[in-house]
């Protein structure tokens, strides 16, 4: 008989397995029908210290997996704008009001155009799924409501577990 701590083990790993094809499925889903250059994941490790953990890009030079932001720009004051369900849509960096700081962060990735939503789990504010366009582009609601709906998807299955 499998012993029953191997067995937990082995359950755990699948339903990681399941989660992070999910997410993955999802980004990609997300940048092909958006029709942008990167989708990603960014996951809150910490409160308000987060790590770009999945990523769907238009080309494999686009990549910044790993990438940690600009945790300085992100505080409690924004946490709780997305906690409360917000949803920021950016249309060009270059002539959106939004922090020095925060725009400074999105030229080094290249960004012109910006569209997060928060990925909310048991009251608390999980992550981010974003979106982002390296020329300036509009966000239609039913661009918005798509990604609302893979961070409610990613946010059900996180509940799940």
């Amino acid at each position: 008989m499998p012993d029953l701590g191997l067995r937990r083990l082995a359950h755990q790993l699948a339903q990681k397995l399941q989660h992070n094809a999910l997410i993955q499925a999802t980004a990609q889903a997300l940048r092909e029908d958006l029709d942008c250059d990167r989708v990603l994941l960014y996951y809150f490790y910490r409160p308000w210290l987060g790590q770009v953990t999945f990523e769907a890009l238009r080309s494999p030079d686009l990549s910044i997996f790993g990438s940690t932001g600009a945790d300085d720009c992100f505080n409690q004051n924004y946490a709780q704008l997305y906690l409360a369900g917000r949803v920021r849509a950016i249309p060009d960096i270059e002539t959106e009001a939004i922090h020095p700081c925060h725009r400074d962060f999105l030229r080094t990735i290249q960004v012109r155009a910006n569209l997060a939503v928060p990925i909310l789990t048991h009251g608390t504010l999980w992550g981010l799924l974003i979106a982002h366009q390296l020329t300036p582009r509009p966000w239609f609601e039913s661009d918005i409501a798509a990604m609302e709906a893979g961070a409610k998807a990613i946010a059900g299955q996180l509940q799940q577990r």
